[in-house]
């Protein structure tokens, strides 16, 4: 009895991202994977009766985007609460959707954006004053995070906060006072986030049955972004197994649309050896399966060597024991075959993680660890070579988009041209990645994180990179596939378009290859199978499309469509061509 194609794509330019095919007109899937790829009359001649056929209009066709750095467990519960300034060319539209979302929110819920812009986005070249919140505002709470650096709080938002003249700084924070005494509402960050986390944890949280749909929605606009896989770096601020069970229930009822790999982070200062202790005791590396799936410790590993990727403030000063600290987490978790991440994005700070890292090694060794540093923004030559010697990759974030002009002002265009070293890291044969950071310090959009690695250009429009440190799109490409697979320990299994390999793919709006440099940042998908299901269509391919449920609550800026802002692009002429279904 025959078997034929669950799925077919046919009439695309594929990229496949294998060396020896790079390109090809047509792809096959059955179930939750790729069956044949070749040209357009070979792979229509496979489709049966209940082959689903899509014709792509000469689109552009990708591996699905693999985020190696993207907190979904977290932002996920609360994404339904936030409005997304990400993308947003103006603080005009950014207010103007502001006071429409106040007008939306009832009491005593908050109106929140968390991250995921930067001032020098704006045409303005600035943030909101206070005074401008409080007149949008003058009654329901609102708060404003830029990146991981300054929060804005209206008078209404101190007020449920309880903050007032004998408020104490938070660690790794400080409260803004007036002449008087009394907070005026900016709250500033140092090398943590506590200050902001204090805040935020005032406002209400949403029951359990509406963090479900909040993460179904938050991968609903990852889907449109092209990405089908993330690497969850962890968040102290999560407990497991609690805050982990939305993912649990939804990938139990094969509602999960993207793939995830997580790590634990360290819940608790001080205790962070009593923490790893008891989720080794109840956890083994790699516990799951290829849609969900348990990745290893990080990115926090110790509270006291924490280095947040805040380059307005300078290099944090970690004490030695803070190092001591880790040394004994690694120790553990090399015991246990646990491998881990570390953020650490300045210098100093990843020498002191090597030189732990190098004690452990003497007593057991860690190459056959999959461990690696994020972010590693100012780390130098001989650095590189050390983790080179001891098996280590770094993740690399699009930090230097949203922050290129403080490290050009802080330490000047020279040292800003070579931060982070990433062909450096590249020729030193480091498996190197790259993950958004989001949706913080960062947004989660990948196109931008593309566009930056492409043009060495800030969302501000300053030029970084000499063209001999940008990375050709190909490369680029690669890096957000195929690259980061090092990192979960899935080669071979995804990133590429090819037989047997996971059928995760993305139809694109328009052709990175071939748009100009500044519209690469526009791009999205129009079409995205994930597992050999589809789980995002628009434009010509609506009718395949099965939505989320529509958001919850009634009055969440997901419900009212207020997600990243993109421009009106013209649709190429040729991409214009409906989708159908069967064999005819």
């Amino acid at each position: 009895m025959a078997v034929y194609p669950t799925l077919i794509v046919h009439n695309a330019k594929i990229h496949t991202g294998v060396a020896h095919r790079p390109e090809v007109q047509a792809l096959a899937v059955n179930g939750p994977r790729i069956v044949a790829v070749g040209t357009n009359g070979q792979i229509r001649s496979l489709a049966g009766p209940a082959t689903v056929v899509i014709d792509a209009g000469k689109r552009r066709v990708i591996p699905g985007l693999i985020d190696a750095c993207l907190p979904l467990v977290s932002t996920g519960l609360g994404y339904n609460q936030q409005l997304r300034w990400d993308g947003l060319p103006t603080l005009e539209q950014a207010l103007y959707l502001l006071a429409e979302q106040v007008r939306h929110t009832p009491p005593p819920q908050w109106v929140c954006v968390i991250g995921g812009f930067c001032e020098h986005q704006f045409a303005e070249r600035r943030l909101p004053t206070l005074d401008g919140l409080n007149r949008i505002a003058p009654s329901t709470p609102v708060y404003i995070q830029h990146l991981q650096d300054r929060a804005l709080l209206n008078a209404a938002a101190l007020a449920a906060c309880g903050y007032d003249a004998r408020t104490p700084d938070p660690p790794h924070g400080h409260i803004d006072w007036d002449a008087s005494g009394l907070p005026t509402g900016l709250l500033v960050a140092t090398h943590g986030t506590e200050v902001f986390q204090q805040a935020l944890a005032h406002a209400p949280a949403l029951p359990n049955e509406y963090r479900i749909n909040s993460t179904r929605q938050f991968m609903r606009e990852l889907n449109r972004l092209g990405i089908t896989s993330v690497i969850d770096p962890g968040s102290p601020s999560l407990h497991y197994p609690a805050d982990y069970a939305v993912l649990e229930e939804l990938a139990q009822h094969h509602l999960l649309t993207v793939r995830v790999a997580y790590h634990l982070a360290a819940h608790t200062p001080g205790a962070e050896v009593a923490d790893y202790l008891h989720w080794s005791a109840i956890h083994r590396y790699r516990d799951g399966d290829e849609t969900l799936r348990f990745n290893g410790a990080g990115n926090v590993l110790v509270h006291a060597m924490e280095d947040g990727a805040n380059f307005r403030q300078p290099p944090p000063d970690i004490a030695a024991q803070a190092a001591a600290d880790l040394e004994d987490v690694l120790g553990r978790l090399v015991a246990r075959n646990w491998p881990w991440r570390l953020h650490a994005s300045y210098g100093e700070t990843v020498a002191m993680a090597l030189d732990a890292l190098e004690r452990v090694n003497a007593r057991m060794p860690l190459q056959a660890l999959r461990w690696f540093i994020d972010g590693a923004e100012t780390i130098g030559d001989h650095n590189i070579a050390r983790m080179a010697r001891l098996g280590g990759g770094t993740c690399v974030q699009p930090n230097m988009a949203y922050q290129g002009e403080y490290v050009v002002e802080r330490h000047g265009e020279q040292v800003a041209a070579h931060t982070p070293p990433l062909r450096a890291l590249l020729d030193a044969g480091l498996p190197v990645g790259v993950g958004s950071g989001a949706t913080e310090r960062t947004s989660m959009d990948p196109w931008v994180t593309l566009y930056w690695l492409v043009t060495g250009r800030t969302l501000g429009g300053t030029t970084l990179y000499p063209a001999e440190h940008r990375l050709d799109r190909a490369t680029a490409l690669a890096v957000h596939t195929r690259g980061n697979t090092w990192f979960s320990r899935e080669e071979g299994s995804k990133g590429q378009i090819d037989v047997s390999q996971l059928a995760d793919f993305a139809v694109l709006t328009h052709d990175f290859f071939e748009v100009p440099d500044e519209d690469i940042r526009h791009i999205a998908a129009t079409l995205t199978v994930m597992d050999g299901r589809i789980v995002f269509a628009d434009g010509d391919f609506r009718a395949l499309d099965a939505p989320p449920p529509t958001p919850l609550p009634n009055w969440s800026p997901a419900h009212h469509g207020y997600g990243v802002w993109r421009p009106p692009v013209a649709e190429p002429a040729a991409a214009r061509v409906p989708a159908r279904s069967g064999n005819r």
